[in-house]
């Protein structure tokens, strides 16, 4: 103890940014084990769509959809699920769900959204685009 104590006593800024560090850790764990969302892999992303018939939806941009996305998702922007207007998603409240952005972080408040506003199986799709064309699964361009 009195050596973390010396520690602490010579190194009072990295002390503090360790202890911050920790508190972050903290906070995202608990937030994630307290949250109604799921982030899944794509292996279970995959087993929704085939065997259970999942919606994908990707809250990017139009032109980022255009560029590549997952076959036959719904392109729904972020900005329209906050202001309550889902659009064709609107009828499938009681299919799984899964929320896809470019990276799988700035989908989080969508997927919230979504769970607020009734949808009952709401996941988010673990590094979202990127990690999906990372493992070489197959994009749709266009459209």
């Amino acid at each position: 103890m009195q050596e973390i104590m010396q520690f602490v006593g010579r190194h009072p800024i990295l002390s503090l940014a360790w202890v911050g560090l920790l508190a972050a850790v903290l906070f995202m764990t608990f937030k994630g084990l307290t949250s109604k969302v799921k982030v899944i892999t794509r292996g279970e992303a995959t087993r929704l769509i085939n065997k259970e018939d999942a919606v994908v939806v990707d809250v990017r941009q139009r032109d980022d959809y255009r560029k590549g996305h997952i076959a036959n998702s719904l392109n729904v922007l972020a900005n329209d699920i906050k202001n309550g207007n889902f659009g064709e998603l609107e009828k499938y409240k009681a299919k799984p769900v899964i929320v896809v952005c470019g990276n799988g972080i700035s989908s989080q408040e969508s997927a919230a959204l979504l769970t607020k506003a009734g949808f009952e199986h709401v996941t988010l799709l673990k590094e979202g685009v990127a990690g999906w064309s990372g493992d070489n699964l197959p994009l749709v361009r266009g459209k």
